[in-house]
C-alpha cells in the first residue's frame, strides 16, 4: 500500500513538473538559426559558416506586461499578433547581422542609391518594406481573391443559365478557396532551398521545446525523437484564423463585394483574438477536444516543418538553454565564461589596433 502511494505521489510530482513547463518557452526559426524566448529574455543561436554557434542575447518586454488592461482575453491575442510581427522583424534583422549578411559588398547603382538615402539603416528599410508588401499580398490572396472568384463563378453561371449561387454556398466555396490558396502557397515556398532549411530549423525548434516540456534531458538524441508538430505553432494559429474567418464570412452580405471585403478586414482582429485563445488553450491543456481542434493545424505543419539535422538541433538546444538559465545553470555558467573571454579578446584586439594606428601616425 505504501509502495503504491509512493508511486502515485511520484507520478503526481512528475505531472506537476511537466505542467509548469508547458507554455514557458516559445521560439521561431530564423536565417540559419533559431530564436527562443522565455518571459522578457530572448536568444538567437546562429550556425556560423565555420560551423560554430553564435548566441545573441536580447530583451523584449511585452506591452501586455506593462499595461495589465491589455492582457484580457481576446484583446491579448490582437496585441500578441502585432508584437509577433515586430519580434519577427527584429529577430530576422539580428540573425542577418550575426551572420554578417548585412555587410557591404559590391553594390549596384540602385543599392548605392538606397545606401545614400538610408545609410546603415538600409536593412531596416528593406525589411519594413518587405513586411508591408507581405501584408498586402496576404490581403490580396486570402481576402480579395477568394471574394472576387465568387463573382467570376456567378458570371460563368449566368452565362450558362444556372443563375447565381446562394450566399451560404458562396461563403463555403470562398472558404475552400482560402484553404487551397494557403496550402498551395506553403507547398510551393517549401520547395525553395533556403526556405526548406528554415523549415528544418522550425522543426528543430518544435522538437527541442517538446523535449524540454516533457522534462527529458536536452540531448540531440532525445530531441530527435520528439514530434515536429506543436499545437502552439504559428502555422496552426494562421490556419485556425482562416477557419474562423470562414465562419464569420457566412454572416456577411454578398450584395456589395467591396463592402464584404471591407467588413472582413475590419473583423480580422476578432479572428486573431479568438484564434490566439484557442491555440493557447490547446497548448496548455492537451485533451481529446483540444487535440481535435488542433488536428488541422498540426497537419498543415507537415508543410512548414521539416526533419532537422543534428547541427540544427544543436542550435535549438543552445537557444533554449540560454533563455532558461535557472533550468540549465551549468550551461549558463559556461556561456558566461565564453562571452567574457570573447569580450576580453575583442578589447585586446581593439587596443592592439589602436596602438598600431598611433605608431603609424608617429612615423
Amino acid at each position: 500500500m505504501a509502495k503504491k502511494e509512493k508511486i502515485k505521489n511520484k507520478e503526481k510530482n512528475k505531472d506537476e513538473f511537466v505542467s509548469c513547463r508547458l507554455g514557458k518557452v516559445g521560439g521561431q526559426a530564423v536565417i540559419e538559426g533559431i530564436m527562443m524566448k522565455n518571459g522578457d529574455d530572448m536568444a538567437i543561436a546562429s550556425r556560423m559558416p565555420d560551423e560554430s554557434i553564435k548566441i545573441t542575447r536580447d530583451k523584449y518586454v511585452s506591452v501586455r506586461k506593462k499595461y495589465k488592461a491589455l492582457n484580457i482575453p481576446f484583446l491579448r491575442g490582437i496585441i500578441n499578433f502585432v508584437e509577433s510581427m515586430v519580434l519577427s522583424f527584429r529577430t530576422l534583422s539580428a540573425s542577418t547581422q550575426a551572420l554578417g549578411l548585412d555587410e557591404e559588398e559590391e553594390m549596384t547603382k540602385f543599392e548605392k542609391w538606397l545606401m545614400k538615402k538610408f545609410g546603415k539603416g538600409i536593412m531596416t528599410f528593406v525589411m519594413v518594406l518587405s513586411t508591408i508588401l507581405g501584408v498586402l499580398l496576404a490581403v490580396l490572396l486570402f481576402t480579395v481573391l477568394p471574394t472576387a472568384s465568387i463573382s467570376g463563378i456567378d458570371w460563368i453561371g449566368a452565362k450558362l443559365g444556372f443563375g447565381n449561387i446562394s450566399s451560404y454556398a458562396g461563403s463555403v466555396i470562398e472558404g475552400l478557396l482560402k484553404i487551397a490558396i494557403f496550402l498551395i502557397y506553403m507547398a510551393l515556398v517549401s520547395l525553395m532551398p533556403d526556405i526548406k532549411r528554415t523549415f528544418q530549423y522550425h522543426g528543430a525548434e518544435h522538437k527541442s521545446i517538446f523535449c524540454y516540456e516533457k522534462g527529458l534531458e536536452m540531448t540531440v538524441e532525445n530531441v530527435k525523437k520528439q514530434s515536429r508538430f506543436h499545437p502552439r505553432c504559428g502555422t496552426s494559429f494562421m490556419f485556425f484564423m482562416i477557419l474562423i474567418s470562414i465562419i464569420i464570412g457566412l454572416f456577411l452580405p454578398w450584395d456589395n463585394k467591396l463592402l464584404r471585403v471591407g467588413l472582413k478586414l475590419l473583423l480580422l482582429p476578432l479572428s486573431v483574438g479568438v484564434g490566439f485563445e484557442v491555440i493557447m488553450l490547446a497548448g496548455k491543456h492537451p485533451n481529446f477536444i483540444t487535440k481535435a481542434i488542433s488536428a488541422p493545424g498540426l497537419w498543415v505543419q507537415r508543410l512548414t516543418t521539416k526533419e532537422p539535422d543534428e547541427k540544427q538541433i544543436e542550435c535549438a538546444i543552445a537557444a533554449l538553454k540560454t533563455v532558461l538559465p535557472d533550468d540549465f545553470p551549468e550551461f549558463a555558467k559556461e556561456q558566461a565564461e565564453k562571452e567574457q573571454a570573447e569580450k576580453e579578446q575583442a578589447e585586446k584586439e581593439k587596443a592592439e589596433q589602436s596602438e598600431e594606428s598611433s605608431q603609424s601616425e608617429n612615423s
